[in-house]
């Protein structure tokens, strides 16, 4: 624990001209006495550090010396590519092999260089919760990510309805859609890839053996396909509705993409008065009417029956509303 310690602090001043002990214990989560003695350890065991005092004093290695620890462990270099998304390494486990990947590589720069991770975070940043929602980290999802990076074989117990499952499954990756995790993997035995949403396992232990990964199988494109089928299988019913210039522009932000693109495809040639009456794909119903309220009066719909007579009502229980 005091060996990583210390290389941390190395790796630390190599990539800045210098630190002060309240930097230095807050980076290395320690007190500043702790780095004091930390200090005191490199430099009896030849590392030059060099600790000035007074208000602009602190820490700094002399005489241009450079540590040759920068070569990344396995761990270490695929946790570098995640660096983009620090939510989703703290909750998997891995921000100090992270931390301490981007530390390696920022001692290996040139000097001129070094500055680049902290220019870069300052104009990039990915936020992948979605919004209005308290992101929740399922308990399980650490144990399943190490299963995930060692290819190991786990047994699953999750909620399906109201029963509860056991499955064991080959777990190939994770993915982070929205705040929430889900799980691709191949269920053993019958070899189909399946996508599980992690917040409902309830349980998780890993069975010990290892598998040999499909080296066809694409995370990202098998995302896609199945995100794709699952946007499409929820849309069990129809809507007609007719739209104006500006609700065909703010149809996709009401119903999503994909059917938002299935409506277009029918729209037929534009009315006397600049609308469009297209076939809208929904999932039911009382999901159509909490979407299409969202567009007011640029839309109309005109059927089903049912669904524009509710329209109708509420339009006039608003106008009522108004006109008091």
């Amino acid at each position: 624990m005091r060996a990583a310690r210390l290389i941390k602090m190395v790796l630390l001043l190599q990539s800045r001209p210098s630190m002060t002990a309240a930097e230095l214990a807050r980076e290395l989560e320690v007190s500043e006495r702790t780095v004091a003695r930390d200090a005191q350890a490199l430099s009896e065991a030849g590392v030059p550090v060099y600790a000035a005092r007074g208000r602009a004093g602190g820490y700094r290695l002399v005489g241009g010396y450079r540590t040759r620890l920068t070569g990344l462990a396995r761990s270490e270099a695929e946790a570098l590519f995640l660096s983009g998304v620090p939510e989703a390494l703290r909750e998997m486990g891995l921000q100090d092999a992270a931390s301490a990947a981007r530390l390696k590589v920022s001692a290996a720069l040139l000097p001129s260089l070094r500055d680049a991770p902290r220019t870069a975070a300052q104009r990039f940043h990915l936020d992948a919760p979605d919004w209005f929602r308290e992101p929740k980290t399922p308990e399980l999802l650490p144990a399943v990510a190490e299963a995930v990076w060692d290819d190991r074989r786990i047994s699953a117990r999750y909620r399906r309805g109201e029963e509860e499952v056991v499955r064991e499954l080959e777990p190939y990756g994770l993915v982070l859609k929205a705040g929430l995790w889900y799980l691709c993997a191949r269920v053993t035995g019958p070899g189909a890839f399946r996508v599980y949403r992690l917040d409902r396992f309830t349980a998780v232990e890993a069975t010990g053996e290892r598998f040999e990964r499909d080296d066809g199988f694409d995370l990202p494109a098998f995302w896609e396909e199945r995100a794709e089928q699952f946007a499409r299988s929820i849309l069990r019913a129809e809507v007609v509705v007719r739209l104006s210039e500006e609700g065909m522009r703010r149809l996709v932000y009401a119903v999503g993409p994909v059917p938002a693109r299935e409506a277009r495809a029918t729209a037929g040639a534009p009315d006397e008065h600049g609308w469009v009456t297209v076939t809208l794909p929904v999932e039911s119903e009382r999901v159509a009417y909490d979407q299409l309220m969202a567009l007011g009066p640029e839309a109309e719909v005109l059927a089903p029956t049912t669904l524009r007579e509710r329209f109708a009502h509420d339009a006039a229980r608003l106008g009522a509303l108004y006109r008091s």
